[in-house]
């Protein structure tokens, strides 16, 4: 399908709606579950992290078929990169999700009764920490997030009976409370945009754009060239090549490569002979 034909299709549209609500609901429960109540102290990563896993449960199974429910430009850009995402799809569907972010913001910006607040919805790196450190931790949190999205569709190209939905959400909190003390745990550059937008606060912010990205890259590519049902030296190559990777995938989804494949073709033929003779 050219893209053309995307841009006339209703699904396209409705996919993009889809990421941009999606992100919408995500970052508006994570920021709200991050802002204290009148007179109390601030919340630990336990309030986020419930939320997010909950609200990624919640957002897979309405927009699961629709786009994916990605609701995240790290996880975008690394389907990207494995080929499972046109151009055109990846950069209009992370437009959405940066402008869903920064509605959900908003909102909640608007709706806070102290907008000092606000700043409990910003990311940033503590004090006792420095810029590397946090980075590290971004790129460990969103890899074994984006790994785990990773081996959910590998398990449900088989026709798996396991709980994907909640193995994603449990992914998602784990990542929370793994990272929150230490960089926040955005794991998602929307989320971390939306709020720098609106309190102008943008001091190490590169850092929740590269790390998200660089974990959400190596966990995708770890999967599908080493621990993917289809891995195979053919469909390394394919990527590489960019050639059609989906008939790579197809004939090695037992597991086998191409060569296993031809070379077991060949033998039962042989086997075959003396039958029909």
């Amino acid at each position: 399908m050219t893209w053309r034909e995307d841009l006339r299709s209703r699904k396209f549209w409705c996919a993009i709606l889809a990421e941009l609500l999606g992100t919408l609901v995500l970052v508006s429960a994570v920021l709200g579950a991050s802002v204290p109540g009148p007179e109390e102290a601030a919340v630990g990563p336990m309030y986020p992290a419930v939320a997010v896993g909950v609200a990624i449960i919640a957002l897979s199974h309405c927009f699961g078929e629709i786009s994916g429910a990605q609701v995240n430009p790290s996880l975008t850009l690394s389907l990207l990169a494995t080929r499972r995402l046109d151009v055109l799809r990846a950069l209009v569907y992370i437009a959405a999700q940066c402008f869903g972010a920064c509605l959900a913001a908003w909102i909640l910006y608007l709706a806070l009764p102290f907008k000092t607040t606000a700043e409990h919805f910003v990311n940033r790196v503590p004090i006792e920490l420095n810029a590397a450190q946090a980075l590290g931790i971004e790129v460990l949190c969103t890899f074994q997030m984006v790994f785990t999205v990773y081996s959910v569709e590998d398990q449900r190209r088989r026709d798996s009976p396991e709980p994907g939905n909640l193995a994603i959400g449990v992914a998602h909190s784990a990542g929370v409370l793994i990272g929150a003390r230490f960089s926040g745990a955005s794991m998602n550059p929307a989320r971390s945009l939306g709020p720098a937008i609106v309190t102008g606060f943008w001091e190490n912010h590169w850092i929740y754009w590269i790390g998200p990205v660089m974990g959400a890259l190596l966990a995708g590519v770890s999967h599908e060239f080493f621990f993917a049902r289809s891995v195979s030296r053919q469909k390394l190559v394919a990527c590489l090549t960019c050639r059609d990777i989906e008939i790579v995938e197809t004939t090695s989804m037992t597991g086998s490569s191409l060569s296993t494949v031809t070379q077991n073709a060949a033998r039962s033929k042989q086997a075959n002979k003396p039958e029909n003779n």
